[in-house]
């Protein structure tokens, strides 16, 4: 760890007056003040216990703000002195020879600000914590043998797989040309499954994704992680976990109680770059209205039974198989009558039934709805046109990738 603080300070600003602090009288001055004691002892000495104070301060009052009504009204301002008091926060914590406890504490500190706060100094969270991984990883590399045979474990339990009638089944193209997906399924809305276009993936070939690959490129990274088998559950809610908690509390149930977790998040792909440069846009993506950057994409990873339950979305879709296997089902928008969805504003995009086992005393309707079904396997994608009702669950340990565009 001795070499830790030299090459994070080399990818700081050589001196204070080339460190940038400017912002907009949205910020209180007493707060411009504190970022300015910090920038000031990040160059000089001080003690350690003084900097870690006073970059808890910034972090602590910015939090207040970022918690102060909907996410939406929040300031861009506060969520940048947040990010600002996670990186003089990760300064203290690694500038003198730091415990293993403690560089873990500045990568869970880089994550927050990843995650709450906004880019500052040409992103340069992201390129700390890529330093600090590089030294956790140093530190682990012999404890990563201990748990294959569990893997392995979960790698073999055969999935009980639906059968799928022929004349429900969604159905299937290998590599089709821009011009006949546009023709055939993009413009009249047609649910399709593409097989043979992420071949290339080096998610599937090069780095092909597990559980030790996942722990390898972000094990000690904290993401947000939904508690709960489905979102619509009363006991479902969100947390913050490391990857590596995820993975021995819902994968591998370490702790021995029975529990549904899922990482299902938007961010994940920015927040660890490595993951990013493991999957490719989908080509048929050009055949939309928007451009590269209007591309939602999505993970999803988590393990058998965990369900999405029928519902539908404002934009077009693909669902890229990469891990494991996902029954389907999907239904057409003309027959949102018949699926009963939520009263409520928040579940508006919601069935009500419980696809797999529906009350027909209920939801009397739903048994004549007219569906396709699917078990989407690795390699392949589903495109889910817009606003089409969808149910998933996975069958078994699951990575899928979605990619929502317009």
């Amino acid at each position: 760890m001795a070499m830790l603080w030299s090459k994070i300070s080399a990818v700081l600003p050589p001196n204070e007056e080339q460190f940038p602090l400017q912002f907009s009288d949205k910020v209180e001055s007493s707060v411009v003040e504190m970022l300015k004691r910090c920038r000031q002892q990040l160059y000089s000495d001080t003690t350690r216990s003084s900097r870690l104070l006073n970059a808890q301060i910034i972090l602590d009052f910015s939090w207040e703000k970022l918690n102060t009504g909907t996410w939406r009204d929040v300031d861009k301002e506060w969520r940048r002195v947040y990010s600002y008091g996670c990186l003089f926060k990760v300064a203290a914590l690694c500038r003198e020879d730091p415990s293993a406890d403690e560089v873990l504490q500045a990568v869970k500190t880089c994550d927050m600000g990843l995650l709450m706060g906004a880019a500052i100094m040409d992103d340069i969270l992201q390129v700390i914590v890529r330093i600090l991984q590089s030294e956790v990883r140093k530190s682990t590399k012999d404890e990563e043998e201990c748990e294959h045979s569990q893997v392995k474990r979960i790698k073999i339990e055969c999935p009980r797989v639906p059968v799928i009638k022929e004349e429900l089944a969604v159905p299937r193209i290998k590599c089709p040309s821009l011009e006949s997906f546009n023709t055939d399924y993009l413009l009249p809305l047609k649910p399709v499954i593409l097989e043979g276009i992420i071949d290339h993936w080096p998610a599937l070939n090069q780095h092909p994704w597990s559980i030790e690959y996942l722990r390898s490129v972000a094990g000690c990274r904290t993401v947000p992680v939904e508690v709960g088998s489905r979102y619509t559950d009363e006991e479902w809610s969100q947390t913050l976990l490391t990857v590596n908690e995820f993975i021995d509390r819902y994968i591998l149930n370490k702790d021995g109680v029975k529990a549904s977790g899922y990482l299902a998040q938007h961010q994940l792909f920015d927040q660890i770059p490595e993951l990013k440069e493991d999957i490719r846009l989908p080509d048929y993506c050009c055949l939309g209205e928007g451009d590269e950057d209007d591309i939602t994409v999505n993970a999803w990873f988590g393990p058998g039974g965990t369900v999405s339950p029928l519902h539908q979305d404002p934009q077009l879709n693909f669902l890229a198989q990469v891990v494991g296997s996902k029954y389907i089902r999907l239904y057409s928008p003309e027959d949102t009558d018949k699926l009963y969805p939520h009263q409520s504003q928040l579940l508006h995009n919601t069935s009500q039934v419980e696809v797999e086992n529906p009350d027909s005393e209920r939801f009397p309707e739903f048994a004549k709805a007219p569906y396709l079904e699917c078990v989407l396997q690795p390699g392949e994608v589903l495109f889910i046109p817009v606003r089409h009702w969808h149910y998933v669950r996975s069958l078994e340990l699951s990575f899928s990738v979605s990619f929502w565009w317009s």
